[in-house]
């Protein structure tokens, strides 16, 4: 089985949580527009002015999303 990594998107301020919350619908829509074949996503809030919106693709995807989405950081993921 491939690698998974999660990419993420951060969100700071007062809103960030709900910009997060968001972010996870437009992340849900991409991934049945594009029928990529993990289909994990997530928000989490850090604190009270940071959150983050993530999603986990497989190595073979994660450059095509990244260069379409752009997330700022990414990560391996592990369940």
């Amino acid at each position: 089985m491939s690698r998974q990594i999660k990419l993420i998107w951060d969100f700071r301020g007062s809103a960030s949580a709900k910009t997060a919350e968001h972010h996870e619908i437009h992340l849900k829509e991409y991934i049945a527009i594009e029928k990529i074949p993990v289909n994990i996503t997530g928000f989490e809030i850090k604190n009270e002015m940071h959150a983050i919106a993530f999603m986990v693709v497989t190595d073979e995807n994660m450059i095509a999303v990244r260069d379409a989405l752009k997330p700022h950081r990414g990560e391996i993921y592990t369940e």
